[in-house]
């Protein structure tokens, strides 16, 4: 069976990022992906209610995905609303899409405090990346899913590929 890939909303072009933009990520093995009903697009944040636009968020300094799954660190809009249990349940919830789906992979917006995969803003608010996981990302790792960032395209489909022929 061909493997399932949960997708990130804005990848796929729709505007639901923060902002209210998209940020589409065109390439021939995604349309053909498509086309054979392999992705499953999923934005974790207006699962969990979020509008769009919507106040930016980051995760508080000196955090990641991994310290907000243990409840030992916050989700915060740049004005101060905590907004940390939405965040968990738009995890979960593209959780329970990804299994669903039967999605072994995922291919998910990097920088986003929900999708970041790679790398998330510093929680300063100032434009600063550092290394690490945004909350959906953390937890779809934490339950088996293989997760790619957007730049890391050819990766997955190489591990796709590799998957599939074995």
């Amino acid at each position: 069976m061909p493997s399932k890939i949960l997708f990130s909303a804005c990848l796929a072009g729709f505007k639901v990022r923060y902002n209210g933009s998209d940020k589409p990520l065109v390439n021939a093995t995604l349309q053909r992906w498509q086309r054979e009903g392999r992705l499953v697009v999923c934005c974790p944040e207006l699962a969990a209610g979020f509008s769009t636009p919507r106040p930016n968020a980051e995760i508080t300094p000196a955090a990641n995905g991994a310290t907000v799954l243990a409840q030992q660190a916050r989700v915060m809009e740049a004005g101060g609303n905590d907004v940390t249990d939405s965040y968990l349940l738009g995890a979960h919830l593209a959780l329970e899409t990804a299994r669903r789906h039967d999605c072994r992979f995922a291919l998910l917006t990097d920088g986003s405090p929900s999708c970041g995969s790679q790398f998330i803003y510093d929680g300063s608010f100032s434009g600063q990346t550092k290394p690490g996981s945004g909350v959906t990302a953390e937890l779809l790792r934490r339950h088996g899913i293989e997760v790619f960032s957007d730049r890391q395209l050819a990766a997955l489909i190489a591990r796709v590929e590799t998957v599939e022929q074995t």
